[in-house]
């Protein structure tokens, strides 16, 4: 019996499940044999995922995989359209109102902390802080985070320039930090005495050979097409460009570096993010029940 098998066969079948993991840990995996096993409805929790133009270089479930069980919120999101953890929210908030068990996966460690924590409502941008937002952190990131309140440069993480513009738009917009907000935070939609919470523990020195491999295999299944297919209209500030490989494939194809340039900086990065991801799942979920991936 394999790990899936194992940790699939041990969970309550009339309480949500939640699966966070890294980055190529086996999290889709898990959440089908699951869902298969016991039923339930596989819902999406990653940020990149939920876009339509990138199903090959996000990693998104197959069309066979799609067809043979219940996906919801995988690419139902247009490649020019906003979209943040507080509209993932109440989407998820819509299909935790019906009759289905949902085995809610991804690695966007906001999406899982803010449905099992809660999340600040915070007032919107406006889209002239936004542009001046993204034009700060192109040209000066380290002027972006001295601009910060002290209390929410304490609690972000710096090394992440997505936070640390976030913080730097919630303070231009309205005034107060990031932090005063977040200390309004509601109660959760989904408090963890209501649903089992996995997070995939998966060794630096497994995963990494794994990155390697399972871009190659994006790359034969068509990642290169994919990003030829965005060329077109391409902004590096949309959300839906932040897709790992994706400015350096698109790089590529306008002959501004290599293609062994392009997928060497492509696998670096997805380790970079995997790192990230394996530091706030320690900080974040330590009381997860915590899964060996290897």
């Amino acid at each position: 019996m394999t790990w899936a098998q194992e940790t699939a066969t041990g969970l309550a079948t009339d309480r949500h499940v939640l699966i966070a993991g890294p980055t190529a840990s086996g999290k889709s995996a898990l959440a089908m044999r699951i869902a298969e096993r016991d039923g339930g409805v596989i819902v999406n929790a990653d940020a990149l995922q939920v876009y339509a133009n990138w199903r090959v270089l996000s990693a998104r479930p197959s069309e066979a995989e799609e067809a043979a069980l219940p996906h919801r919120l995988f690419g139902h999101v247009d490649r020019l359209q906003p979209y943040s953890v507080g509209d993932w929210l109440r989407e998820v908030e819509t299909l935790l109102s019906g009759p289905e068990r949902l085995v809610i996966v991804g690695g966007t460690g906001l999406y899982l902390s803010a449905l099992t924590e809660g999340l600040a409502v915070i007032p919107e941008v406006p889209p002239e802080v936004r542009a001046e937002g993204n034009a700060l952190r192109e040209a000066d990131l380290p002027a972006m985070i001295a601009a910060l309140d002290a209390e929410s440069a304490a609690r972000i993480d710096l090394n992440n320039p997505a936070r640390v513009q976030r913080a730097w738009e919630v303070l231009r917009a309205t005034g107060r930090g990031i932090a005063a907000w977040q200390a309004e935070t509601p109660p959760p939609l989904l408090p963890p005495s209501a649903c089992t919470r996995l997070v995939l523990e998966a060794p630096k020195d497994w995963l990494t050979p794994r990155i390697e491999r399972r871009f190659d295999q994006m790359l034969e299944m068509g990642a290169l097409e994919e990003a030829r297919d965005n060329l077109r209209g391409w902004d590096p500030a949309r959300p839906s460009s932040k897709a790992i490989g994706a400015p350096e494939l698109i790089a590529y194809l306008r002959e501004e570096i290599s293609f062994d340039e392009a997928r060497e900086r492509a696998i670096i990065l997805t380790r970079r993010y995997a790192k990230r991801q394996r530091t706030w799942f320690r900080a974040r979920m330590s009381s997860w029940r915590v899964i060996p991936a290897a």
